[in-house]
């Protein structure tokens, strides 16, 4: 029998089987696919008979097994039953690449991989010496018809195993925007301490539903879209393909949910796409929106229907991942939809800071989480901005096999420099700046932000998404137009339709340009604006991956 571990508080298995025993009727994990359903009870028995089958491959304390699928109840039945055995998982991001997954596995020493039939494509090419088993995370059969032993949902496991709060839980390789892949090693501590703090930031009840739409091996999910919820009880739905509308419109109006975690892209899209040309297709509705009152008034009922297009039953729509755009971030205030900005990377497990709902602030990403620390690290004496350094039981152990880099981010008493500009207000809410990195220092020493410059270019008419880089010298957009969107405006042109496209770009262009440096300060001015045909490349969490663009 395993050990339900009932004294030890911050561990994985302690969180699941507490839930279980208080709460085992309640419905844990749905798949929208297949329309199955599992209470925490049926969830145990799921772990225990999984805890058998690795034990059956000689799978055993301290192992790294990897996890490779699209979201599904057994992702998560996966996670808790190598956590459970002390074994280590190993979260990929499905967007990985056959090398990033075949460097990944080796680097980590993966002794088997969970993986899900979509995605077995990759491991034609890949070779590491230390992957052992390939395991069906549909129905958890061995891979390559090499059965040792077959997945009996009766069996229960043969040895004890007691996990401990500090013992190493998870490695997580993040694609990043860097261009390099870091194993983060998070604790059962890190997580747990993690997820329930969240639980303070928001209030959790058995009765919430969650909808989860962001991959469950970035942290960001993992933690605050599936502990969190596990630890309180509440009903987790899953979409196992990614969340395009004709996929996400019919799976909000059956869950209904009270809770999703997105990113920013996602929201944007929406609002750029449905919400702006209602109040922007004609020049009366753009006058009458911009008298106050009446835009208050117009967003207070967008609001509203777009809260119904989310179910009707929304309390609380978590933002995190990456910058949101300001203009967006003034309508969702306005129209008083429940949303609520956080802040926090992979190394912090990952929430550092956050708001729900009720104590939002624009453009503030909230107070650090309860028991965490938050500072400024040498603050400019202007402006009060400087580098987020984060303290507390959230941060990671480190950087797996790399105690060099580890030692540049993690200060010799704890602190981790997160990367991230930022200041506080007087009453200590965060306000992000931007990544330290991404700062373009001007010709007199100035600091600019693209990251406030790009939030003016996507509002401008057409446009997608846009990145604004530093090139010789000169401050240059990369920008990326709605190409369905000038199609459907201009098809009474027919025959000439895609060369006077091509050419109402040339003079969005020169348009955009005027725009943006009619609305920035002298040294933020661009020089130049490039046309990107296609999407730029994002991450996981849907970041533009800024070192591809910025040569």
């Amino acid at each position: 029998m395993t050990n339900n571990n009932e004294n030890i508080y911050y561990t994985l298995p302690a969180v699941i089987r507490e839930t279980a025993r208080n709460k085992g009727n309640n419905k844990a994990l749905s798949s929208l696919e297949t329309g199955s359903t599992l209470t925490y009870t049926d969830a145990i028995n799921y772990i225990d008979a999984l805890i058998y089958f690795l034990e059956q491959h000689d799978i055993g304390q301290g192992d790294k097994i990897a996890i490779l699928s699209n979201n599904m109840p057994n992702w998560g039945l996966a996670y808790f039953a190598i956590t459970s055995m002390g074994a280590v998982v190993v979260p990929l991001l499905p967007e990985f690449s056959s090398k990033e997954i075949e460097n990944t596995l080796q680097h980590s020493e993966s002794k088997a991989v969970f993986v899900s039939s979509n995605l077995r494509r990759h491991f034609n090419n890949i070779h590491t010496p230390h992957l052992n088993y390939q395991f069906a995370i549909e129905d958890f059969s061995e891979i390559n018809n090499n059965q040792k032993v077959n997945f009996n949902l009766s069996a229960k496991p043969k040895k004890s195993y007691l996990v401990e709060e500090e013992d190493l839980a998870a490695i997580i390789y993040t694609s990043g925007t860097t261009g390099s892949s870091k194993g983060v090693m998070l604790t059962h501590k890190n997580i747990v301490f993690n997820a329930r703090q969240s639980g303070y930031v928001q209030s959790i009840n058995e009765n919430d539903r969650f909808l989860s739409i962001l991959p469950l091996s970035h942290t960001y999910e993992n933690t605050i879209g599936f502990i969190l919820p596990v630890i309180h009880g509440a009903h987790i739905y899953y979409i196992s393909k990614p969340p395009t509308p004709s996929i996400l419109l019919p799976a909000l109006k059956k869950v209904k949910p009270t809770i999703i975690l997105t990113v920013p892209l996602i929201i944007e899209k929406i609002y750029n796409s449905k919400i702006k040309p209602t109040f922007t297709k004609n020049r009366a509705t753009k006058y009458l929106y911009a008298v106050r009152p009446i835009r208050q008034a117009i967003n207070i009922l967008i609001g509203k229907r777009l809260k119904r297009t989310f179910g009707g039953e929304l309390r609380f729509f978590g933002i995190g991942g990456a910058k949101l755009d300001s203009i967006v971030e003034k309508f969702l205030l306005e129209a008083k939809f429940p949303y609520a900005i956080g802040y926090g990377l992979t190394e912090t497990s990952p929430l550092a800071a956050g708001v729900n709902p009720q104590t939002t602030r624009w453009q503030s990403t909230g107070p650090s989480i309860r028991d965490g620390q938050l500072k400024i690290h040498d603050p400019d004496p202007k402006t009060g901005e400087g580098e987020i350094w984060i303290k507390g039981p959230h941060v990671m152990k480190g950087y797996y096999k790399n105690p060099e880099k580890t030692n540049e981010v993690i200060t010799s008493d704890g602190w981790f420099k997160s990367g991230d500009l930022g200041k506080f207000s007087k009453d200590g809410y965060l306000y992000i700046k931007g990544r330290l990195k991404n700062i373009i220092i001007g010709s007199s020493g100035e600091n600019i932000y693209p990251e406030e410059i790009e939030s003016i270019i996507n509002n401008f008419n057409h446009v997608l998404e846009s990145i604004v880089v530093e090139q010789k010298g000169k401050l240059i957009a990369k920008v990326h137009f709605n190409q369905q969107e000038l199609e459907e405006k201009y098809t009474d042109f027919k025959e000439e339709v895609a060369d006077y496209i091509e050419h109402k770009k040339i003079e969005l262009r020169n348009e955009l340009l005027n725009y943006v440096n009619n609305r920035v300060n002298r040294f933020s001015k661009l020089q130049m604006i490039q046309v990107y045909s296609e999407p730029f490349q994002k991450t996981a969490t849907y970041k533009i991956k800024r070192f591809l663009y910025t040569h």
